[in-house]
């Protein structure tokens, strides 16, 4: 692996996948992803300020600068967060195609 070694949690990976089309405010990722998960993951208010300050200091997203008196702190991915991302997104996917195999083969088997 290229800039992460550890699989991301669930809520740095809807995190990060909120801000892959751009920037975006802590609550409306948190609504994001309740969205995109069906209400299956919930990102609380403390778990959301805690990630996002985490993802700050490894130089994966930036706050980005008020805009005419926002009071919300909105966020934007860097280079290194969309290759980190990018980087799980490929993990995950591989290990959702190696089950896909061999579920389908063990199905075939039963047949």
């Amino acid at each position: 692996m290229g800039k992460q070694t550890e699989p991301l949690t669930e809520s740095y990976f809807y995190i990060l996948l909120c801000l892959y089309g751009g920037d975006n405010h802590g609550y409306g990722i948190m609504q994001m992803t309740e969205q995109l998960s069906g209400g299956r993951v919930k990102i609380g208010s403390g778990t959301m300020y805690g990630a996002t300050g985490n993802m700050l200091k490894k130089g994966w997203i930036v706050e980005r600068p008020e805009i005419g008196g926002e009071r919300r702190r909105m966020y934007r991915m860097t280079d290194t967060g969309r290759e980190v991302f990018l980087e799980e997104y490929h993990r995950i996917s591989e290990l959702s195609e190696s089950a896909r195999q061999v579920i389908e083969n063990a199905e075939n088997a039963k047949n």
